[in-house]
């Protein structure tokens, strides 16, 4: 009976240990995925949905904050302002799915060939800078983890991944719009 008691307490500390680790393992693909410009395996670590979500609604906010309260009190700015909304939903829409992912690397591959840079290799981490670089971790709770980044202007951009099962995933990234 202590057999199998042992193997149960080594199995709970097994899934709670990945449990724990499972963000930074997720945070690490997502880096190698960016650095190496590989679409596939980035997919695989984002939710699309609530990250669509999110970034709508968060450019919906922005244009009306940019747009001021003069252009929201008249009738064309407030088709304008819808308009753009709507451009802006469709542009997130195109961008955050694998294939909009994968054609933004493939662009980015395709500027660098005109550039004349030599196209991205694992073992190449040359001048450009390191996506998630220097992050501050924080779990918010047992299912929500975030990482933030502060770039050079002070700007914060913050990534949160979510906990479905033992699975961690990209779910949000809070721009500083």
């Amino acid at each position: 009976m202590k057999k199998w008691t042992w193997i149960a307490v080594f199995a709970v500390v097994g899934v709670l240990a990945y449990g724990v680790a499972g963000p930074f393992l997720t945070i690490n693909a997502i880096r190698d995925a960016v650095r190496t410009e590989n679409a596939r395996a980035l997919a695989k670590q984002v939710d699309f949905p609530p990250l669509r979500h999110s970034l709508k609604l968060q450019m919906r906010e922005a244009i009306v904050r940019r747009a001021g309260a003069d252009a929201q009190s008249s009738l064309a700015g407030a088709l304008g302002i819808r308009m753009a909304a709507g451009l802006a939903d469709g542009a997130v829409d195109a961008m955050v799915t694998p294939m909009g992912l994968g054609a933004l690397m493939e662009g980015r591959k395709v500027w660098n060939r005109a550039s004349g840079l030599p196209p991205p290799t694992r073992a190449d981490t040359g001048d450009r800078a390191q996506p998630l670089q220097d992050p501050r971790y924080r779990f918010e709770s047992p299912s929500r983890f975030t990482a933030t980044v502060t770039a050079a202007d002070g700007t914060e951009t913050t990534f949160v991944l979510t906990r479905n099962g033992l699975r961690w995933r990209l779910s949000d990234i809070h721009l500083p719009l």
